[in-house]
């Protein structure tokens, strides 16, 4: 059963994004500056006139999160660099695995209960959510600015060119954002609300308390402190080592609630009888393929470059490699010349490039 809009718009996201877009960005290492994706309007200035009218409608979203979308000039926008954040992260994530986060099949996995649907849940409510607590912060937002913790000195934090990202804001507008969970019932529906609030988990437990000094030379006489949130990097190996370790779920009914539960059976030969997954784990419904052949799900991995020393084994399924040699240049026996500039030589040398064969 296909979930909702109004549940999955942190899988959607991904689905917003056209085809074409995908192959102008694989390969990135996710340091790159966010920029639009072809066709979707540009991110130099916030918009004006009604302009983020037609962004939002622009964007696969529910009825009711258009209207949401409508009312808040500079979400669309947001929208848009988190779905970029989340498939930068999730490529560079996964740029050794047989499934390497492609967008072609995407539309089939997600109607799946795979671990890879999982992860694609929780990165991408993290790159939501983190994203609006960025915007909010850098003044792209106009309903929110920088946070306003108790206890901080961020309302004077601007003063010293510094403003505290606005988690507490990002967090309380995403669950209206996202909408009420599907019945109780609905053993897919729980499993994905549980992944989606994996991602957002994740990026709460990197917020972290920045200080400035500001005394005579150096000293902490005076002092700003503000919240910030550590790199989207981080947050997406904390993601991946929750996929490599997900949980298996099942449903049971809690008597007591009246509702359906998520259950974890126990291992066999195991003492206990199961147990419910922790709110850090992914969970995940279905063994996924092998993602060896093109399928529904994926391009498979012919013509995927691999190590032959690390991944050549794995990556390319049993079918063997291609070898090929190629001419690189780069820089070297560089020296400083005076005064103030490097000189280098540009020198060239033969590397092997091993591709998957078909």
């Amino acid at each position: 059963m296909r979930p909702p809009p109004a549940l999955a718009l942190a899988a959607l996201c991904l689905l917003a994004l056209p085809a074409a877009a995908a192959a102008a960005y694989f390969g990135l290492t996710g340091r790159e500056v966010l920029t639009p994706f072809p066709g979707l309007g540009t991110v130099a200035a916030p918009a004006q006139d009604g302009a983020h009218l037609k962004q939002c409608d622009l964007l696969k979203l529910s009825r009711r999160q258009k209207q949401l979308c409508r009312r808040e000039p500079g979400l669309a926008d947001t929208l848009r660099d988190a779905a970029h954040l989340s498939l930068l992260e999730c490529q560079f994530q996964f740029r050794l695995e047989r499934w390497n986060c492609s967008l072609e099949g995407r539309t089939g996995l997600l109607k799946r209960g795979f671990k890879e649907t999982a992860f694609l849940y929780a990165v991408s409510s993290a790159a939501l959510t983190h994203t609006l607590a960025r915007a909010c912060s850098a003044g792209r937002m106009e309903r929110c600015t920088c946070d306003d913790s108790p206890g901080l000195e961020s309302r004077q934090a601007w003063q010293w060119g510094v403003c505290g990202d606005n988690l507490k804001y990002s967090t309380k507008f995403l669950s209206n954002f996202l909408g009420p969970k599907r019945g109780s019932k609905d053993l897919r529906a729980r499993a994905d609300a549980h992944n989606t609030h994996v991602g957002i988990k994740a990026v709460k437990s990197g917020l972290r308390t920045t200080c400035k000094c500001h005394g005579v030379s150096g000293s902490c006489a005076v002092r700003t402190c503000w919240k910030q949130l550590s790199p989207f990097r981080e947050t997406g190996q904390a993601l991946k080592l929750r996929y490599d370790s997900a949980v298996k779920v099942s449903s049971a009914t809690n008597e007591a609630l009246g509702r359906l539960e998520l259950w974890a059976p126990a291992k066999p030969g195991s003492p206990t009888k199961g147990l419910a997954p922790r709110s850090g784990d992914l969970v995940y419904m279905e063994d996924s393929p092998s993602f060896c052949r093109p399928s529904k799900y994926s391009p498979g991995t012919a013509g995927r470059v691999c190590s032959r020393e690390a991944s050549c084994s794995s990556l390319c399924c049993g079918r063997g490699y291609d070898t090929q040699s190629r001419l690189v240049a780069f820089s070297c026996h560089c020296q400083v010349q005076w005064c103030c500039y490097v000189e280098c030589q540009q020198c060239v040398q033969e590397e092997l490039v091993y591709t998957c064969k078909h």
